[in-house]
C-alpha cells in the first residue's frame, strides 16, 4: 500500500506481517533514516542480511528464500536491500507471492517513476508499504536539525539550526554527521546536554579542515577524470586522503543542490549565481555556474548520498578504507562527464 509518513513510521516500528517496506524518493538519506526504525523494532540481537539490486537481479529467488529462512538458534532476522530499482521487481514479486516470509525486508530505492514495476507491486500488495521521502523545505529542515541535535545532547537555537540546515542542504545524513562532530567538540551527550552556538560551528563545521582542494572538487564536479587522477596523486603525496577529500566534494554538491533547487523552481542560473553572494568565493563562481547548469536535483541528491555512504565505508572497521572514497569520487566524476 502507499503510505503517508505517519503510517510508514508506525508500520516500521511494528512490522508485524508486513513483508516489504519500499522506501523510495529523491531523499535517500530520509529513506535510510526510516530504516533505523525497523532496525530498532527488530532489536540489537537481530541479524541483518544485506543485499543489493544486483544480487536480486542475478538471483530473483534469493529474497523470498532469505525472508522465509528460520535460524536454527531462533534469532530474528531482517533484510536490507540498497541501491535497488526495477531490476529487483522479479525478486519482490516472488517475495510477495511466497507462501511464507517471516523476516521483513526494507528496500531502499532512489526516485522511482510512477510507471515503475517495483513501485506498482508494493502499492498493490496488502502486506507491503511504500513511502516516498522528499528533501525537507526550509522550515522542516530547521526542525530536523533541532530534533537530531537532541539525540546528540545539543541544544540549538533557531538561527544556528537554520545555518546548519542550509549548509547541509537539508540532507539528513549530512546533518547528523555534522551534529556528531559538534557534540564531540562540545563534550555533549544525551544525559549531559550542551548548547551549540555559531562559534562551535565556525570551529568545526564542514570544510574547516579541508584546505585548498579546489582543483580536486572542480575535477569531480566538472567530469575531468584525468585531472582527478592527477589531483589524487598529488594529495596522497601530501597525506590528504579519504574523508578529507569526500567532505570537500560533499560541500560542493550540497551547495549545488541548494542552488539547483531555486533553478528548478523557475529561477535562471544567472540570477541564482548573482544572488549567491558570500556563499561563493569569487574565483569559484564561473566554474560553479557551469556545473549548476548541468547538474539536476535528482543526480545531486544521489551524489550526496553516495558521498555520505563512502564516508561510512571509510570509517567502517575492516572496510575498504580510502579506496571507497576514491572509487566514489571517480563514479561521480564519470556522471559529471555524461552531463557535458
Amino acid at each position: 500500500m502507499k503510505a503517508n509518513r505517519g503510517q510508514a513510521e508506525k508500520a516500521l516500528r511494528s512490522p508485524g506481517d508486513t513483508r516489504l517496506f519500499l522506501l523510495h524518493g529523491p531523499d535517500e538519506s530520509g529513506s535510510r533514516g526510516l530504516v533505523g526504525l525497523l532496525a530498532a523494532a527488530m532489536g540489537g540481537g537481530a541479524e541483518r542480511i544485506d543485499l543489493s539490486g544486483a544480487d536480486l537481479r542475478n538471483d530473483p529467488a534469493r529474497l523470498a528464500d532469505e525472508a522465509a529462512a528460520v535460524s536454527m538458534f531462533g534469532e530474528r532476522s531482517w533484510i536490507l536491500v540498497e541501491q535497488a530499482g526495477d531490476e529487483a521487481a522479479a525478486a519482490v514479486e516472488a517475495l510477495l507471492a511466497a507462501p511464507a516470509a517471516g523476516n521483513p525486508v526494507a528496500l531502499v530505492a532512489g526516485a522511482l517513476k510512477p510507471a515503475s514495476k517495483l513501485l506498482k507491486l508494493a502499492i498493490a500488495a496488502p502486506d507491503a508499504v511504500a513511502f516516498a521521502s522528499y528533501p525537507p523545505d526550509a522550515g522542516q529542515a530547521d526542525r530536523l536539525v533541532t530534533e537530531l541535535a537532541r539525540g546528540h545532547g545539543l541544544m540549538v537555537r533557531p538561527d544556528v539550526a537554520r545555518r546548519i540546515a542550509e549548509a547541509c542542504a537539508g540532507h539528513r545524513g549530512v546533518i547528523d554527521q555534522e551534529l556528531a562532530k559538534y557534540a564531540l567538540y562540545a563534550g555533549a551527550a544525551a544525559d549531559a546536554p550542551k548548547p551549540l552556538d555559531h562559534d562551535a560551528v565556525d570551529a568545526v563545521g564542514a570544510g574547516a579542515d579541508e584546505g585548498d582542494l579546489a582543483r580536486l572538487v572542480d575535477s569531480v564536479a566538472g567530469g575531468d577524470a584525468a585531472a582527478l587522477e592527477s589531483e589524487l596523486a598529488r594529495l596522497r603525496a601530501e597525506g590528504k586522503e579519504g574523508i578529507t577529500l569526500t567532505r570537500a566534494v560533499l560541500r560542493r554538491m550540497l551547495l549545488l543542490a541548494r542552488l539547483r533547487a531555486r533553478v528548478e523552481q523557475g529561477a535562471g542560473v544567472g540570477d541564482v549565481m548573482a544572488s549567491a553572494g558570500k556563499s561563493l568565493f569569487w574565483k569559484d563562481k564561473a566554474m560553479v555556474g557551469r556545473q549548476l547548469g548541468r547538474w539536476r536535483a535528482a543526480l545531486l541528491a544521489k551524489a550526496v548520498s553516495r558521498l555520505v555512504e563512502a564516508e561510512r565505508q571509510v570509517m567502517r572497521r575492516g572496510g575498504p578504507g580510502v579506496v571507497a572514497a576514491e572509487a566514489e569520487l571517480f563514479a561521480i566524476c564519470r556522471q559529471a562527464a555524461r552531463l557535458r
